[in-house]
């Protein structure tokens, strides 16, 4: 039995009408695109995490998208055997949103931008290396299960 703890974590795959998904380059990683993700709060929901992190980090709310399915969970280990937290990794659920009218409505000018830009691309057009290695198997896996996509 391991002794390694995950912190609950929540990500988003928003989808346009047209298939292309958001990503978003992390304002403290130049050239690292990832989704919006973040950690879910003791005694708060998946559902109220996804809300909260969505809000913060792309300024969409729940009126600009619609569930599609959920996935996970999907778990990773900090690099190098850190902890953060007492933490030993993150325990992953993939939402797929799909964005209820008009893409311009992200906006990632937020009180504390995670973002400094983002870009809507193919499934197929994510590269593996604009994450850390650490969390490219999750990635990997996402792409196969959400849009049968080998990256």
């Amino acid at each position: 039995m391991s002794d390694q703890r995950y912190r609950p974590n929540v990500a988003a795959i928003i989808r346009r009408a047209d298939g292309r998904i958001l990503v978003g380059e992390r304002s403290d990683v130049p050239g690292g695109w990832q989704f919006p993700q973040g950690g879910q709060k003791q005694k708060e929901t998946q559902e109220q995490a996804l809300t909260r992190e969505l809000l913060e980090e792309v300024g969409l709310g729940p009126e600009s998208y619609r569930f599609v399915k959920q996935r996970g969970p999907y778990r990773y280990l900090f690099m190098n055997g850190r902890t953060k937290n007492g933490f030993h990794g993150q325990e992953q659920t993939y939402f797929l949103l799909e964005l209820d009218g008009d893409a311009a409505a992200v906006d990632v000018a937020t009180a504390q931008p995670e973002f400094r830009a983002v870009q809507w691309i193919k499934p197929g057009e994510f590269e593996l290396d604009w994450v850390p290695g650490f969390k490219r198997e999750v990635y990997r896996q996402v792409f196969l299960d959400f849009f049968g996509v080998a990256l």
